[in-house]
C-alpha cells in the first residue's frame, strides 16, 4: 500500500485526542472475544470428543470449520464495514455469534457441532477486521502502535484463557456451559459497543475492481507486514499445540505443560503495549521490529529443535511470546498508518485472513513434516521459513516517517 497523506490515513475528518481515545475498550472486548470463542471451543471439543464419539477425522473437520469461515469471508466484512460503518458490523457480528452459540447449547451430534463452529467463525469473521480497523481509525496514525498493542494483548488473553476457563466451564457443566458462557461474553461486548464506541462516517470511495485489489496487495507495503503477522500466528498455532506435546514427551505434568503455553501469553500479552509505545515515539521502525520479532520466533523455535529440554522448553516459550508479541502491533500498526482510512476495513479484512492461512498453515507445516521424519525436523523447517521472512522484511520493507 502507497503512503497516503496525513489526513486520508488518520481519523480526519474523525478527529479524537490523541492522550485519550474513547471507545476502544469494547474493540479489545471484540478482540477477547473471538479469540476466547475459538480456543476454548477447540479446546473443549478435544476434552468431549470421547462422549461425543467423535473420530480423529470428525474433530480435524470440526476444528478447521471455524478457520474456513473466517478465510472466506473476512476480506467481504472488512470492506462491509467501509461501505456501512465499522460499528453495524461490530455489533451484527457480536450478536450473530452469540445466537450462533444460544443454538450450541443443544448441540448434541457432529454435525450440529461443525454447523456450530462454522456459523462461529462467519460471526468472527464480522466483527474482528471491522474492530481493527476501527481501532486503527480511532487510534490514528500518531498512537495506533500502542493500541494495536493493547487489543493484541486482549487478543492473547483470549487465547491463553479460552482454553483454562473453557475447560473449568465444562468440569462444571459440560459444553452447554462453555456455549452459554459464550452467549454472554458476547452480548454484554455487543451492548458494551453499542453504548460506548462512537459513529465512524462512512468516507467516500473510488471504485476498485478485482486487478485493483490484486495489485494492491501485491505491493510490498502489504503483501510483507501480513507475511510477518501470518508467521508469527502460525508459530503460536504451533505452539499451542505442540509446546504441550513436547512438555508431556519430557515428562512433565499437565500443569506444567500448560504453564509453558500460558507463559508465552503472559510474554507475549506483557510486550505488546511497550512495542507499541516505541514504534509510536519513533524508536523502533517496521522493517527492524519485523526483523527482530520473526528472528527470535525463529531462534525459538529452532532451539525446540535441537535442544528439546525442559529448560529450553520454558525459556523458548518465553522468547517465543516476545517475537510474537513484538511484531504483531508493530505489522497492524503499519497497514494502519499506510491505509487510507476509506479502506480501512478491506485492509484488515484481508490482512486477517492472512492470518488465519498462517494459524492453519503452521501446524499442517509441522505436523506433516513430523509425521514424515520427526517432530525435531518439522520445527527446524518452520524455524528456517520464519528466519527467511526476517530477512525479506528487513530487505525489502521500505522505511515509513516516523508517525
Amino acid at each position: 500500500m502507497t503512503n497516503p497523506p496525513a489526513s486520508s490515513a488518520g481519523t480526519a475528518p474523525f478527529e479524537l485526542p490523541r492522550n485519550r481515545v474513547p471507545g476502544l475498550a469494547p474493540l479489545f472486548a471484540a478482540g477477547f472475544t473471538t479469540a476466547f470463542g475459538a480456543h476454548s471451543i477447540a479446546a473443549g471439543i478435544g476434552a468431549e470428543s470421547r462422549d461425543l464419539g467423535i473420530n480423529l477425522l470428525t474433530f480435524g473437520v470440526l476444528l478447521a470449520a471455524y478457520d474456513i469461515a473466517e478465510v472466506i469471508l473476512k476480506p467481504v466484512f472488512g470492506s462491509l464495514s467501509d461501505r456501512i460503518g465499522a460499528k453495524p458490523v461490530i455489533i451484527g457480528g457480536l450478536l450473530a455469534f452469540a445466537a450462533v452459540s444460544l443454538l450450541g447449547i443443544c448441540a448434541a451430534t457432529p454435525a450440529m457441532l461443525s454447523l456450530v463452529r462454522l456459523g462461529q467463525g462467519a460471526a468472527a469473521s464480522a466483527f474482528s477486521p471491522a474492530a481493527s480497523a476501527a481501532v486503527a481509525r480511532l487510534a490514528g496514525p500518531a498512537a495506533a502502535g500502542r493500541h494495536f498493542g493493547k487489543y493484541g494483548s486482549w487478543k492473547g488473553l483470549g487465547y491463553v484463557l479460552g482454553p483454562l476457563l473453557g475447560a473449568g466451564l465444562i468440569t462444571a457443566g459440560g459444553l452447554p456451559a462453555l456455549f452459554m458462557a459464550l452467549t454472554a461474553i458476547s452480548c454484554m461486548a455487543a451492548l458494551w459497543t453499542f453504548l460506548s464506541m462512537p459513529e465512524l462516517p462512512v468516507l467516500p470511495r473510488a471504485r476498485y475492481t478485482v486487478i485493483d485489489l490484486a495489485r494492491q496487495t501485491a505491493q510490498r507495503g502489504f503483501l510483507l507486514p501480513t507475511m510477518a503477522l501470518a508467521g508469527a500466528t502460525g508459530a503460536l498455532g504451533v505452539a499451542v499445540g505442540f509446546l504441550p506435546l513436547l512438555g508431556a514427551s519430557l515428562h512433565l505434568s499437565l500443569f506444567g505443560s500448560m504453564a509453558v503455553v500460558a507463559l508465552l501469553a503472559l510474554s507475549s500479552t506483557i510486550i505488546q503495549p511497550w512495542v507499541g509505545r516505541l514504534r509510536d515515539a519513533g524508536h523502533v521502525s517496521t522493517r527492524t521490529g519485523l526483523g527482530v520479532g520473526l528472528a527470535l520466533i525463529a531462534v525459538a523455535i529452532g532451539g525446540l529443535a535441537l535442544v528439546p529440554i525442559t529448560a529450553t522448553l520454558y525459556l523458548s516459550a518465553v522468547v517465543l511470546g516476545a517475537g510474537i508479541g513484538i511484531t504483531t502491533p508493530l505489522g497492524f500498526a503499519h497497514l494502519a498508518t499506510t491505509t487510507p482510512a476509506e479502506r480501512m476495513g478491506r485492509t484488515m479484512g484481508a490482512a486477517e485472513m492472512g492470518r488465519e492461512i498462517g494459524d492453519a498453515g503452521g501446524p499442517l507445516l509441522v505436523g506433516g513434516i513430523a509425521a514424515a521424519a520427526s517432530l525435531a525436523a518439522g520445527l527446524g523447517t518452520l524455524a528456517v521459513a520464519l528466519a527467511g521472512m526476517a530477512v525479506l522484511c528487513v530487505a525489502l520493507l521500505r522505511r515509513q516517517p516516523r508517525p
